[in-house]
């Protein structure tokens, strides 16, 4: 296990991608989670019908969110809309989360997995908060005894990605009732990260909702499954006791949502059916498999991802570095994620996103850079 200190700085992932933007040749980018699939037609119609509406319509909306959007997310998670705040992003919605674990008062320590996304211990950090982590095992799946013997009284949450970013891993919902029950025997949240659900590979994945605790924060947004990172729509459901003071921070920071934005996605909810989903499901699967091909060629080892859409790669003498991520930048023309971002477990990896059709182009730079080495 290892803790952070209280610093926080701007993630990593700025840096690689400028990096790649001011490179002197063509490079391919692996590194950012921006889908390059198209959205849902359902998303574009609702965004046309919206642009003739009457002037009161451009208007504020209730803070908490467009009501019939959280209706359509109510229904699909089977829980009563009014636990529900409609965020700017998964983003906001896991500040949210992680502020609630905070104002509870019952602990100031947040329990996290190493590999993490860096905006998790980011988030605590600048909440005040302290960061313990605890490596995963091997497959990638969480060690909940390893989580059990870290939380304590201290602890405030226990904070959760399924299907995981980096490790593609998807935790059994055996394990997250598992860890509900070590965060209520510490009095803590559990909070679930579900902004990948709809990229589950294994059929496996049940949302943390179904446990029914009245100490789980479960969120989640349609960045992904859409498409469409730069609408910012998100939402997290809160149990009863915290949903108020959850509203009151997101309407002092951000007032409301971005009206057109909910309204277009609460239409494309309505009407986009599941072989849209499927669709973006079997591209990735084919990405998956050329780049793993490719990897396979030249010896690598690397992660076949359960969900989301990141491999992780480890190359021979190779170590997962920012150094190493740029000299794959200019000698490879290929971007990734060095493995050090996301803790010191998968250090001597480097994490590959499939938002690109490029792949096999990717593939094929790769293949040449380490059979050349």
């Amino acid at each position: 296990m290892t803790e952070t200190d209280e610093a926080y700085d701007e993630p990593l992932f700025f840096r690689v991608i400028q990096y790649a933007e001011n490179a002197d040749r063509d490079v391919v980018d692996m590194v950012s989670g921006n889908p390059d699939w198209e959205p849902p037609a359902a998303l574009r119609d609702g965004l046309r019908d919206y642009a003739g509406a009457d002037p009161p319509e451009f208007q504020y909306q209730a803070s908490e969110g467009l009501g019939e959007l959280r209706e359509e997310i109510a229904a699909r998670r089977n829980v009563d809309s009014s636990r529900l705040v409609a965020t700017n992003g998964a983003g906001e919605a896991n500040y949210l989360a992680m502020a609630a674990a905070m104002e509870r008062g019952a602990g100031t320590e947040f329990l996290l997995t190493d590999p993490v996304y860096p905006y998790y211990p980011g988030k605590a950090t600048m909440l005040g908060g302290s960061v313990t982590r605890v490596p995963v095992h091997e497959d990638g799946h969480v060690d909940v005894a390893g989580m059990r013997a870290a939380a304590s009284e201290d602890t405030g949450a226990i904070v959760l990605n399924t299907p995981n970013n980096p490790t593609g891993a998807v935790y059994d919902i055996d394990a997250v009732a598992a860890l509900a029950d070590v965060a209520a025997e510490v009095d803590a949240l559990l909070v679930v990260d579900e902004v990948y659900d709809h990229f589950d590979f294994t059929g496996r994945f049940e949302s943390a909702l179904t446990l029914d605790r009245d100490h789980v924060v479960v969120t989640s947004s349609f960045s992904k499954s859409m498409g469409i990172t730069g609408f910012r729509v998100g939402y997290a459901v809160f149990p009863d006791d915290l949903v108020d003071a959850a509203r009151t921070r997101h309407m002092l920071v951000n007032v409301t949502g971005s009206r057109p934005a909910q309204t277009a996605v609460a239409h494309a909810l309505r009407e986009t059916p599941p072989s849209y989903y499927e669709s973006i499901r079997d591209t990735i699967r084919e990405r998956i498999d050329a780049l793993t091909a490719a990897l396979d060629a030249i010896g690598a080892d690397y992660t076949t991802p359960e969900g989301a859409f990141y491999v992780l790669a480890r190359f021979a003498d190779f170590p997962g570095t920012m150094a190493n991520a740029e000299r794959l930048i200019d000698e490879a023309g290929v971007a990734g994620m060095p493995g050090e971002t996301f803790g010191d477990a998968y250090d001597d990896w480097i994490r590959f996103s499939l938002c690109t059709d490029r792949v096999d182009e990717a593939a094929a730079r790769l293949t040449a850079y380490f059979e050349g080495s």
